[in-house]
Formats: C-alpha cells, sequence, structure tokens
C-alpha cells in the first residue's frame, strides 16, 4: 500500500520512526513535510498526486468526512495533576464548574473530574457543536463544550497546554475562566483577554468603515472551505453599492495579502481564528464575517442619517 504520513509540528520529530515502521510491513510510505494546522488541514491534494491509497493523519482526532482514505491518528500526552492542588485555590467561591481539554488530554479528563468533585466541586461537561468529537473536547474553531454550559456554571476550566485553545473558548464565553497549564506550571484567568478583544474588533470595525473595496478570502482547505458563504457576503457587500472579490488560497499568506493594496480590507471565511489571532499581520482590516456584516449595518446607518 501507497501511504502518506502528516504530521503537525509538534510531532515532526516522529515521522522517521512511523515511516520506517510501515515500509518494514511492506509499504510504500512517503511523509508530507508541509506544515498541517489541524485536522482541518489535510493533506488531500499531495497524496492524491503521488497515487497514494492512504492519508495517516497523526495528532488529531477526526474533523469531518472527506472523499479520501483517511486514518486519524490521535496522540495522548500525560499530564501531571499535580497543579490541579494550585487551581483549587484560584476557584474559592466558585461552587459549579466546566471542564474543557483538548484531545491530548481528554483520557485525563475523568481523572480531572474526579479530582475536583472529590474536593466539593460539582463538575459540569459539555457538548461540542460538530467539528469536535468527544465530550469536553475543544477545538480552535469549536468551543461548543464550554459555551454549551456556560449558562450553567460558575466558572469555567481548561486542562491542558498553551492558550491558544481556551483563548477561543473565554471568547465566546461569560464565565469567569481559568487556563490550567500543567506542562508550563501556569494558571492565568482568561477574562482579561475578552475586553482586549473586544476593543479590537471595535477598532476594525470602527476602521474598515472607509473602505470601499473588499476582499472576501476564501481557503481550498479541506476544512475550511466555505465557498457558499465567501458569495453570500459578496453579495450583500455589492448590494451595498461597495466592491468585492473572492480570494482563493489553500494557505493565508500575510505578505501577499499586503502586495494587494487595492483592497481596503479583508474579510476571512477560513479558519475563523484568522480574524482573532492574526489581524496584526495585514495593512488592511481583516475581519470576521460579523464584524463585516456590522460595517456594513453602520455604513448603512450613516448613510440613512445623511439623507435625513
Amino acid at each position: 500500500m501507497r501511504i502518506l504520513l502528516q504530521f503537525p509540528e509538534g510531532l515532526k520529530q516522529e515521522a522517521l520512526r512511523h515511516a520506517k515502521r510501515l515500509e518494514s510491513d511492506g509499504n510504500e510510505v512517503f511523509i508530507s513535510a508541509s506544515p498541517t494546522y489541524g485536522a482541518c488541514d489535510l493533506a488531500l491534494d499531495e497524496a492524491r498526486n503521488i497515487g497514494a491509497d492512504k492519508l495517516i493523519h497523526f495528532g488529531h482526532a477526526e474533523f469531518n468526512k472527506v472523499d479520501f482514505n483517511v486514518e486519524y491518528v490521535e496522540y495522548s500526552i500525560d499530564a501531571p495533576l499535580d497543579m490541579l492542588d494550585k487551581a483549587l485555590t484560584y476557584l474559592k467561591g466558585f461552587g459549579t464548574i466546566g471542564l474543557v481539554v483538548t484531545i491530548q488530554q481528554i483520557h485525563q479528563l475523568s481523572s480531572v473530574r474526579e479530582f475536583f468533585e472529590s474536593n466539593g466541586k460539582k463538575v459540569v461537561i459539555g457538548r461540542p457543536y460538530g467539528f469536535a468529537k468527544r465530550e469536553g473536547q475543544i477545538l480552535g474553531c469549536d468551543i461548543g463544550s464550554a459555551a454549551t454550559i456556560d449558562r450553567d456554571v460558575d466558572a469555567l476550566v481548561y486542562f491542558g497546554g498553551g492558550i491558544f485553545h481556551p483563548l477561543g473558548a473565554a471568547l465566546a464565553t461569560t464565565k469567569p475562566f481559568l487556563a490550567v497549564d500543567p506542562f508550563n506550571s501556569k494558571i492565568e484567568w482568561m477574562d482579561g483577554y475578552r475586553e482586549t478583544y473586544r476593543k479590537r474588533s471595535r477598532g476594525k470595525v470602527l476602521t474598515a468603515l472607509k473602505s470601499k473595496r473588499f476582499g472576501i478570502l476564501v481557503s481550498t482547505k479541506n476544512g475550511q472551505h466555505n465557498m457558499a458563504l465567501g458569495k453570500v457576503l459578496k453579495e450583500k457587500v455589492e448590494r451595498a453599492g461597495l466592491d468585492a472579490q473572492i480570494l482563493v488560497s489553500n494557505m493565508i499568506d500575510f505578505e501577499s495579502l499586503n502586495n494587494m493594496r487595492e483592497f481596503d480590507a479583508f474579510v476571512n471565511t477560513a479558519c475563523p481564528r484568522i480574524a482573532i489571532d492574526d489581524t496584526d499581520r495585514t495593512t488592511a482590516p481583516l475581519l470576521s464575517a460579523s464584524e463585516l456584516m456590522e460595517v456594513l449595518r453602520m455604513k448603512k446607518e450613516l448613510k440613512d442619517k445623511a439623507i435625513y
């Protein structure tokens, strides 16, 4: 069997070992050297171009169904639990907490839950919206396990590495949000980010009020492709008497976007985190779909006031 292996950056050091193992079983093995940003970013073109029979994607759970033979190999990482004692001191006064993790810690979710319950907390585990597959699991683009229980808890707790995932969940919720990073021995309240990003979003919208030409970004990545939304947004911009063009790319290259100086603003329809995390990488405002709609609403309101 001809197999293409794909690894995220943090697991690329495992590539040779897995390739040798599969070759010893009689397979013809290739390794994708391209970056991948998750199970939404499968190396399908590479696999088809080399005539692969299977793509094995490491490090993530299944994201969505694709028309190709894909095997997902999840990676579990045993995180030390000693930080949970310290987390308790942050959670005084919060009786009911919601727990979220990434796929790497999903196997420890029950242990974390048991710890908090044995220390007097009521624990609630939520369901994802659809891209994530496990209760309590969050992705950068699927924070349903947090959002669906926001009203039912006093605080939310993320257990895992980094702030990329808890940041997305914190921005979509309203309750106090504690990120417990056992790998870096760090505990941080995420609540302050909400106001920071709210102000940043407001600033983008106000800046984009002067825009007349919009570039609508549509990704060709398997789990980020949304041409239907791109066309809808283009139509809405044009109905407002403005110009819009759909810009298609597999990888959003910000240097290339900045060279497209005829556009006054860009609108993201790919990974939703792009319009959150990468706004400082474009010289023109980089809007989400909802931010674009706010721009169009405000433009119409200003135009109507001018008439009267």
